[in-house]
């Protein structure tokens, strides 16, 4: 006897990748999923492809990461799909020193960000 199975959180024709621990703030991980929030997956994929800043690659391995989640485990059909939600997190912050004048430290934060993002199937009207 184990432990009862979680009920799915998700509706039947979502499905979501998350990615912990990204080195960079969220302020900076947040501008590049706001580039594709509410559009397909992809005009995402080709968004963040084209992308000049440095962690849209990792965003877009999330999203195809999602994409394949949807694909394999949820039977979705991948050229109807969307992205509903792309929202960043904190995670924790490193905090190390750097030397100043006249013998003084001062602070220097290196943050760290949790990326979620959700595709969902919508019906195509024609």
């Amino acid at each position: 006897m184990g432990k009862a199975a979680k009920s799915r959180r998700l509706a039947d024709n979502e499905a979501r990748a998350v990615t912990k621990m990204i080195r960079t703030s969220p302020y900076k991980l947040n501008l590049v999923a706001e580039l594709i929030r509410g559009k397909s997956a992809g005009a995402a994929r080709t968004t963040l492809a084209f992308s000049r800043r440095r962690i849209a690659a990792t965003v877009l391995k999330t999203l195809d990461s999602a994409i394949a989640n949807a694909e394999n485990n949820h039977g979705l059909d991948v050229d109807s799909l969307i992205v509903t939600e792309a929202y960043v997190g904190k995670a924790l912050v490193m905090k190390r020193w750097h030397a100043r004048a006249r013998g003084r430290v001062g602070r220097v934060e290196k943050a760290f960000s949790n990326l979620t993002i959700v595709v969902r199937e919508v019906e195509e009207s024609a």
